[in-house]
């Protein structure tokens, strides 16, 4: 994983019913990008302490608005995943975001631009200038997907990660295999204790 780019985490909590506190996280990315099966597996990994095979992958399907999941590690941590084929109105659940997973597809290089191109209006938000994002490159495990450093020159990844008023990390994942999951949710709860 690797740390570049910006400014201060978003300060602002979720309200939840009975004034208990917990942190917000948007799940985003193109369709068929694996984001479903992401939460699934960060599920499994979270109630096994990492450790242990987590077994064939759970069935998903594309996602058709809306998930929320939550992950309980160390804090309660709600996940919201949103479908890719809501990317025109993302931006109407940006409130309280303290941090984002954002997907690429690393099998997909068709894909890798329209990816870029949304990325790009993500970070370009106010609502999300102090959040915390992790870029997830997933589908490692596929013998066709491109290598870290090849997509990272593709979509000029430096140069986004130097403008950015964010906090930008990147990781290899594969979410079928569980390859990077604790890391990830090593992020969030670092993340979300900061947020705290």
């Amino acid at each position: 994983m690797r740390v570049g780019g910006g400014r201060a985490l978003l300060r602002g909590e979720l309200r939840v019913p009975g004034g208990a506190k917990h942190g917000m996280c948007l799940l985003l990315g193109a369709t068929g990008v694996g984001k479903t099966l992401l939460v699934k597996r960060l599920q499994d990994v979270s109630s096994r302490d990492g450790k242990g095979d987590l077994g064939e992958p759970p069935p998903t399907r594309p996602t058709v608005g809306t998930n929320l999941t939550d992950i309980v590690a160390q804090r309660k941590i709600t996940i919201r995943e949103l479908g890719g084929c809501m990317g025109p109105i993302w931006s109407s659940y940006y409130g309280n975001c303290h941090s984002l997973l954002f997907m690429m597809d690393a099998s997909d290089p068709t894909q890798l631009s329209a990816s870029c191109v949304q990325l790009l209006g993500l970070l370009s938000s106010e609502q999300l200038a102090e959040a915390s994002v992790l870029i997830l490159f997933n589908k490692i495990d596929l013998p066709c997907y491109m290598a870290m450093e090849e997509m990272k020159s593709l979509i000029r990844l430096p140069d986004i990660i130097a403008c950015a008023k964010q906090n930008i990390t990147t990781a290899e994942i594969s979410a079928r295999e569980g390859t990077g999951l604790a890391e990830v949710l090593a992020w969030l709860q670092a993340t979300h204790r900061a947020n705290g």
